[in-house]
């Protein structure tokens, strides 16, 4: 061989296997969130008994945290020495922000303050084996590898909810929660405290929270759907005394987590004006709820109302030193005050309008009082509703609607759409997935979630403080429902207010989220584990197959047999000729690695061919976009929250599908959800017309009591396109959630045969 190509083909063989060991090392350094910057150095660090650490007193916290969990993790005890040093540097821009420098010779943390200082703790954390978040390391030393890292948050707000109202949890799994919350770099806490089936904090002053509206004398069995409704009559509640209280904020702050209390109003009173009838409008004795959905009874806009919350929210403030003070202001049914003559006195009174400006009236009431007391307010996006509070912060959760609205007004914002961020959601579609309230979100999609809208300009989107996951927790009655629920969504939440949004991966995530596993379980956290799963999609090219982490072997069936290990390796587009039933999984050499994905799929003749709408689905609910509607799938059974269910949010539809040439069609069927407590009702009609505008069909749509309401037309006719006319159902009735309203209509696979 020629002298110049020996020397190129060494060249060659260094340059791979420099690459090759880059990439190694940047495996071995899989940190969730991903910091802002990271650089592999060469060599390691050895932790052993020679080390010590040093700290100014101003990061004693994170210090202290470092120190006790190498302490309680191992047998290895840390000296007064610098080997590991915490510097304090006013450079350092963000005050979340710090410096991870790792060299042989010696661990340096940077940052301007204490919480700087404790992330760059999370992070070094996450480079330790995980047997000491189980305190079971044993070996003399642990090697940890050389590094630097230049990190801050993308968001300052980075938060997670939890609903303790409809079901109750015990201070000790409050505590392992914000460790959670710590170790993710989220810095805030929404604890929900207070709801319709249960009151869950000490109020000295008014001993009968405490009594009466912290327990309900039995909680609903099963789906709110089901009829009848079943309950298991047993008892149910509890409270967190104030010394309880005290204890879970003092533990938060040792973790950098702030603590913003929720305290419901005027809405989801239920339990507070069962122990005090007198808050309400009509003064009548009632119950604490004891199953799920929107209640009618809410606080009355009399001046004794405000008496008791003012009183509440003393003591709520002595226990709680956040700037934030949520009080709700979601879900307030207006019935009860527009017969209430006193809230009628007060819109006179007041010169309001309306119900609305009486809820305005009622949030600007509370928030002036809060304001002087040095603290501010976060409500739900209702108290949009009738005007916004001076300076309220808006929490947007029904869309991005009312974060755009807040935002262009000026006031700050706190995204939480339940498109993105509602973890009651199911997160799979497997049929052995826990009871849910409905809808779905995956994984995959709360990775993608983008906080900042983009209908605002640079300066509005300034407003943006950040995002948090939310859980209520209707179908969550323990600790390790709740743990299933939110792991692995919230650590892609995690990601979504922390890491730029130019680093963003989801394949290099997923890679990280495997790998962090180990972690997990070595915390005893019941995390749901979908990464060995098959996902599905019908495209132009037939119907393909991905598994969430690259590189698995998929094996598959079309004729509903089960997959096997000698079953069809997929490589490409499965073609879509006649009716399948898909059946896939991945496999490793020996076994089944996870469970098996099932997609039935209906050939007819509309499949792939060209579709329009007059109107575009909502963003929230757009499924796979109107492709949708013909890709041969239907949508779930029990669940609008899927690929292939398309809403519209209270419009007349018209749907026109070309067929590409003409055929002779038979029948065309598709199907409604229904389901009134969700405001989503079938349609009363849909007409079907043809290239001969004068030839037309019309069915009356069946009342639907649950979920389905199916419709089918029969008809003989040679044609290329195809008419649909979906008038959106009446208003909604009285009596109803979201009475006086345009309904939502969703719709399901269109079938032409």
């Amino acid at each position: 061989m020629p002298y110049k190509k020996i020397v190129s083909f060494i060249l060659f063989i260094i340059l791979l296997y420099n690459c090759d060991s880059r990439n190694t090392e940047k495996q071995a350094l899989q940190i969730l969130p991903m910091p802002s910057q990271m650089e592999s150095q060469k060599g390691e660090f050895i932790l052993d008994n020679s080390v010590g650490i040093t700290f100014d007193e101003s990061f004693k916290v994170s210090a202290n945290f470092l120190k006790e969990f190498i302490e309680k993790g191992s047998a290895l005890q840390l000296k007064q020495n610098n080997t590991i040093i915490f510097i304090k540097d006013d450079s350092i821009a963000d005050e979340e922000g710090y410096q991870l420098s790792i060299s042989p010779k010696q661990i340096e943390i940077r940052a301007k303050t204490d919480h700087g200082a404790f992330y760059a703790v999370q992070t070094l954390r996450q480079l330790l084996p995980v047997s000491f978040e189980n305190q079971t390391f044993s070996e003399k030393s642990v090697s940890i590898p050389c590094v630097t890292i230049k990190d801050s948050p993308q968001f300052k707000y980075r938060g997670m909810h939890l609903d303790v109202g409809r079901h109750f949890y015990p201070v000790e799994f409050i505590k392992k929660y914000i460790d959670a919350l710590a170790m993710l770099k989220m810095n805030t806490f929404h604890w929900h405290l207070t709801e319709d089936q249960g009151w869950r904090i000490e109020i000295k002053k008014y001993p009968k929270l405490q009594e009466i509206a912290a327990f309900r004398d039995q909680t609903l069995v099963g789906s709110y759907n089901k009829d009848p409704q079943q309950f298991d009559g047993k008892r149910y509640g509890g409270f967190y005394t104030q010394e309880e209280i005290k204890d879970v904020v003092a533990y938060a702050q040792t973790r950098h987590v702030t603590i913003i209390p929720e305290i419901e109003m005027p809405g989801h009173a239920q339990a507070a004006i069962s122990a005090y009838p007198e808050l309400g409008c009509t003064g009548e004795q009632i119950k604490v709820a004891e199953t799920w959905g929107v209640f009618n009874d809410i606080y009355c806009s009399k001046d004794e109302t405000f008496t008791f919350l003012e009183n509440v929210l003393d003591e709520v403030l002595e226990l709680f030193p956040s700037e934030y003070i949520h009080i709700g202001g979601d879900e307030a049914p207006k019935s009860h005050w527009k017969k209430c003559a006193k809230c009628q006195q007060r819109i006179k009174d007041e010169d309001l309008k309306d119900e609305h400006e009486l809820q305005n009236y009622f949030i600007t009431r509370i928030e002036k009082y809060l304001n002087s007391k040095g603290r501010q307010i976060i409500g739900w996006d209702e108290i949009l509703e009738g005007g916004l509070a001076p300076n309220a912060t808006v929490m947007s959760w029904r869309g991005i609607d009312g974060a755009v609205e807040a935002a262009k007004q000026h006031h700050n914002v706190i995204m939480t759409p339940t498109s993105h961020c509602y973890f009651d959601y199911y997160q799979s579609d497997n049929t052995d997935e826990p009871l849910a309230i409905g809808g779905f979100l995956s994984l995959e999609k709360v990775y993608s979630f983008n906080p900042i809208p983009e209908e605002l300009s640079e300066e509005e989107a300034k407003y943006v403080l950040g995002a948090q996951g939310n859980l209520w927790t209707e179908y969550i009655p323990n600790e390790k429902q709740v743990e299933y629920m939110v792991f692995p969504r919230m650590i892609a939440m995690s990601e979504v207010v922390w890491s730029p949004t130019e680093s963003k991966n989801y394949a290099d995530f997923v890679a990280r989220l495997e790998h962090f596993h180990k972690r997990l379980d070595a915390l005893d956290i019941n995390y749901a584990n979908h990464l060995n799963e098959v996902e599905g999609e019908s495209t132009r090219k037939g119907y393909e197959l991905k598994t969430f982490i690259q590189n698995k072997t998929i094996r598959y069936t079309t004729d509903g047999s089960e997959p096997k290990i000698t079953s069809a390796i997929y490589s490409e587009a499965i073609p879509i000729n006649k009716n399948l039933i898909i059946k896939a999984a991945v496999f490793n050499a020996e076994k089944q690695m996870g469970s098996t994905f099932t997609q039935p799929i209906i050939y007819h003749k509309a499949l792939g061919k060209k579709i329009s709408v007059n109107v575009q689905p909502s963003k929230t609910y757009a499924g796979s976009g109107i492709q949708g509607f013909i890709n041969g799938i239907s949508g779930s059974d029990t669940r609008i929250n899927d690929k292939e269910w398309l809403g519209f949010d209270g419009v007349d539809l018209e749907i026109t599908i070309d067929l590409g040439e003409e055929m002779d069609v038979n029948s065309i069927e598709t199907r409604f959800y229904q389901a009134p407590w969700q405001w989503i009702y079938a349609p009363k009609t849909m007409e079907v017309t043809f290239d001969k505008k004068d030839i037309n069909s019309r069915a009356e749509i069946p009342d639907a009591v649950v979920l389905h309401a199916n419709v089918k037309i029969v008809i003989n006719q040679t044609t290329r396109y195809i008419y649909l006319k979906i008038p959106n159902s009446d208003l909604i009735p009285k009596g109803k959630p979201g009475a006086g309203h345009k309904p939502w209509t969703f719709i399901d696979e269109i079938i032409v045969k």
